[in-house]
């Protein structure tokens, strides 16, 4: 577990370097576009707006899932979606893409997965508070149970640290790694809660689909925003999600500290 505690030490001990790096770097990013940092909000909009029409205008014909207007349905799973998937397609390739710019300075490199999450969170706190917003005009306002979105954005982020560096350093050294996330990242999402109600389906089909911990999460945050259930009244599940989240973690600590001397080699 030494090596766990190692990459978990050197973010804590980088906190403002990751904060710092994360702001320059989107702040960059649109220096040159009119709408500016605004397309962090435009761009999942769009997105949104498409998968409304096909799904919910389209297939759907605008019928609500128990009771829940679809479009807010839709929403609230397509937004920590839009998130995850951009930050897992990037994140994966955080290393290769600056590792030969960083290695010959003292840098810690288990922190390039971070600032990708981090970054990309600018435009996801916002999103999550606009879809708040669409709830309270729809009329739905869960009360405490909206307290527990706190709790599904820790299991979000941890989630995320875990995987995308266990990818990152996967992708440094097979580069056909990043070629089967995207394509993966891509349909996976077919398979989660969010442009279809799974719970329609059979139950061992549900079951299997649950083995996937964005399905934990995914489904958070439609209990924290539209109410009706805690996290800890599923506490197998609960256990299940912390159990494959701590394993992840554990296997991508031990990869990048065996292999992260070796990096530029794999260039």
């Amino acid at each position: 577990m030494n090596f766990t505690g190692q990459v978990l030490k050197e973010q804590f001990l980088h906190l403002n370097l990751i904060f710092r790096l994360s702001l320059y770097e989107e702040k960059g990013k649109y220096t040159m576009h009119y709408f500016g940092a605004l397309w962090q909000i435009l761009n999942p909009f769009i997105q949104i707006g498409v998968y409304w029409l096909i799904f919910g205008l389209g297939i759907r014909k605008g019928t609500p899932v128990d009771g829940t207007p679809f479009f807010l349905w839709l929403i609230i799973g397509l937004v920590p979606w839009l998130y995850i998937s951009r930050t897992i397609i990037q994140g994966s390739n955080s290393i290769f893409a600056k590792v030969n710019l960083v290695s010959k300075m003292h840098f810690p490199v288990s922190v390039l997965p971070t600032i990708r999450i981090i970054g990309n969170s600018i435009s996801l706190i916002p999103m999550i508070m606009i879809t708040i917003g669409i709830s309270i005009y729809y009329g739905i306002f869960s009360g405490a149970y909206l307290f527990q979105l706190i709790y599904y954005l820790i299991c979000l982020y941890f989630f995320l640290f875990a995987i995308t560096l266990l990818l990152a350093t996967l992708t440094t050294i097979i580069r056909d790694v990043q070629m089967m996330v995207q394509s993966i990242v891509r349909l996976i999402m077919f398979f989660l809660p969010i442009v279809w109600n799974v719970h329609n389906f059979p139950e061992v089909f549900v079951n299997i689909l649950k083995l996937n911990p964005l399905f934990y999460i995914i489904e958070g945050f439609r209990y924290s925003i539209l109410g009706g259930r805690w996290f800890f009244e599923d506490l197998p599940y609960t256990i299940y999600f912390w159990s494959m989240s701590i394993l992840i973690l554990t296997v991508g600590s031990f990869l990048h500290i065996k292999f992260r001397n070796k990096f530029v080699d794999y260039l």
